[in-house]
């Protein structure tokens, strides 16, 4: 690797990195403030970020980099890094677990089909709402 390969590299592991902090972060304030709010009973915070960052997600790559003028720099901070911490499999997966053994059955096949199918549903309603705002030929 040329030193001009290895700062490259290295400038876009600190984009991530950053972005990866304030979606860490973010991911854990959603979370504490659904828990105060609805109840620690089933993983609401999970689930919410989850589900939007699925449509911010969707949103983002439908839009590329042709109408928000993003720098590579910035869309990997913003996919990679922030969403990439924000939304989350692994508590998800953990919780549903938790959930399954703690003889709550029902909750954990309804937080499976939510945290998929809604997920799903807004990755591609972020698609879709890309190609409406915008543009068609800028969203494929």
């Amino acid at each position: 690797m040329t030193v001009d390969g290895f700062r490259t590299i290295a400038g876009q592991v600190v984009w991530i990195g950053l972005g990866a902090v304030l979606g860490a972060n973010a991911r854990y304030f959603v979370s504490l403030w659904l828990a105060a709010k609805l109840g620690a009973e089933f993983p609401y915070g999970t689930l919410a970020v989850n589900v939007s960052g699925s449509l911010l997600l969707g949103f983002l790559v439908a839009v590329g980099s042709h109408y928000l003028a993003l720098s590579p720099q910035l869309r990997l901070m913003m996919t990679v890094g922030f969403l990439g911490s924000f939304t989350t499999f692994s508590t998800f997966a953990v919780e549903s677990m938790a959930l399954w053994q703690n003889g709550r059955a029902w909750a954990a096949l309804a937080n499976i089909l939510a945290n998929n199918g809604i997920s799903l549903v807004c990755a591609l309603l972020g698609i879709l709402l890309a190609r409406q705002l915008l543009p068609c030929d800028l969203c494929d």
